[in-house]
């Protein structure tokens, strides 16, 4: 497994991953529900602002040359902490018939060497606070809960 960061022309197949992603997210939270009906109708201008970001890096998962998910980091600091630099996973999403294979943890593991290779101290990354699933898995890949967060929409 390796992770190849995304360029322009992969723009379309991390939209279309990502739309997979935030439709399988919709179901834990009301704030989760999605404006587009489909797809097509996602604009890659959040992936695209993403490729101008220095602290944000999309990576394609690539399994023996085939796309098999992404992932997105953001790089960041708390100047004030003794563990000050972190990387934090954004998005990680592997395609659904390549799941239950070990290829998150192999994600994982190689966001970590990337992360000591930036000078980062640590990792973060949440997740829905229903999805048993993403939760137990962070938990196997060693990480452990640190704060929560709370969502309140202004309607």
């Amino acid at each position: 497994m390796e992770l190849v960061e995304a360029t322009a022309d992969d723009l379309d197949a991390l939209v279309d991953r990502w739309y997979s992603l935030a439709q399988s997210m919709e179901p834990y939270d009301e704030l989760n529900e999605l404006a587009f009906a489909d797809v097509d109708d996602v604009s890659d201008d959040g992936f695209r602002d993403h490729l101008d970001d220095e602290s944000v890096t999309d990576y394609l998962v690539v399994h023996e040359g085939e796309t098999i998910g992404f992932v997105t980091l953001r790089e960041g600091r708390h100047p004030s902490r003794r563990y000050s630099r972190y990387l934090r996973i954004v998005n990680l999403a592997i395609d659904e018939p390549h799941r239950n294979r070990g290829h998150g943890a192999a994600v994982v593991e190689r966001v970590r060497e990337l992360a000591r290779g930036r000078g980062c101290d640590h990792l973060k990354v949440s997740c829905e606070w229903h999805n048993e699933d993403a939760r137990r898995f962070y938990r196997d890949a060693g990480f452990r809960p640190k704060q929560v967060d709370y969502a309140q929409p202004l309607e």
